[in-house]
């Protein structure tokens, strides 16, 4: 056996040693692939009836904003039946939680029910942020939980409709009022805000009672309230779907031409009917918008670990003049 070719031998197996371990500078183990990417966070969208043209509106302007940002997060959409099924809604949440989204953007159907299961989601490391219908404030205080709203003053909104169409009636003229769910804050401040205006004219509300929202619901309410108040002006709907139900109830009654109707949404099936004068005016929160802000703010706290302070988004008056541009 040849020892001078010892050494040359020991060290190229050394080498090869070395090599194949990636302990040489600049080397690599053989197969070794690249990190992986850190994951994208999930963005849940919770919202509330899918049947409301509004809420599909707010799902085609998030699916919008994520396709545009396709590289920052994942989108994950819900909506339930209609806009009372509430149970349905907290077990949307409970799926959240289990499947461990990061955060949660929440269009609640009920302002104090849906805050025990958001708590929880909270607990366990998932971002609330909560859009359109505000949370009570002092179930939250007693709960002791805060999550940021985005959305709008539908007080001041509703209020800005009810003075349109203030301005087309006398004072003691009586009107009334087509309240959405009782439980949801956003109704109730709707309803409050055509209250003002209303009180600011001298008109006389005659009866306020909820549609919960639904087309169905608010026609039959309106078909017994016009039957009760002959003299009847005007109906103030909290959302657009019921003046539309307002609107079929005036029409199978023949007083479509007597008595005044407005909203609260803008949805493109009262934007004809405001063009025709058979709705005075609606109020535009820009759902196609409301959510990407309550994304943007998610994805603000998931960066930067902080609670953003509630943001007040636009709300602007629609009649016909202002769709026609003039």
């Amino acid at each position: 056996m040849n020892r001078s070719h010892l050494p040359t031998r020991l060290a190229a197996s050394i080498t090869l040693c070395l090599l194949a371990n990636g302990l040489l500078p600049g080397c690599k183990p053989a197969g070794e692939s690249k990190p992986p990417a850190p994951a994208k966070p999930r963005v849940a969208l919770v919202m509330k009836s899918l049947a409301n043209e509004f809420f599909l509106t707010m799902e085609n302007g998030a699916k919008a904003h994520q396709q545009a940002h396709a590289n920052d997060y994942d989108l994950l959409v819900n909506g339930i039946k209609d806009e009372i099924d509430v149970s349905r809604q907290i077990d949307l949440v409970e799926q959240m939680i289990a499947q461990k989204a990061d955060a949660i953007v929440i269009a609640p159907a009920d302002s104090k029910a849906l805050i025990p299961v958001c708590k929880k989601a909270r607990q366990n490391g998932i971002i609330i942020v909560n859009i359109d219908n505000k949370f009570d404030d002092a179930v939250l205080a007693s709960s002791g939980v805060k999550f940021p709203f985005v959305g709008p003053d539908n007080r001041k909104g509703a209020r800005a409709v009810g003075d349109f169409l203030a301005r087309k009636l006398k004072p003691g003229d009586p009107v009334v009022i087509v309240g959405g769910a009782p439980n949801a804050f956003n109704g109730i401040q709707r309803q409050l805000g055509f209250e003002d205006a209303a009180k600011a004219a001298g008109l006389t509300v005659v009866s306020a009672q909820s549609g919960y929202w639904e087309t169905e619901k608010a026609s039959q309410v309106v078909a017994a309230l016009i039957t009760e108040h002959p003299d009847l002006k005007a109906v103030l709907c909290a959302n657009d779907s019921m003046a539309l139900g307002a609107v079929a109830a005036l029409r199978g009654a023949g007083r479509l031409d007597q008595v005044q109707v407005v909203g609260y949404d803008n949805i493109a099936a009262v934007q004809q009917l405001l063009k025709d004068g058979k709705v005075l005016a609606t109020a535009d929160q820009h759902a196609d918008q409301l959510a990407v802000f309550g994304i943007e703010y998610a994805l603000d706290m998931l960066r930067n670990k902080t609670t953003p302070a509630d943001r007040e988004t636009p709300v602007d008056l629609v009649t016909a003049e202002t769709l026609s541009g003039k």
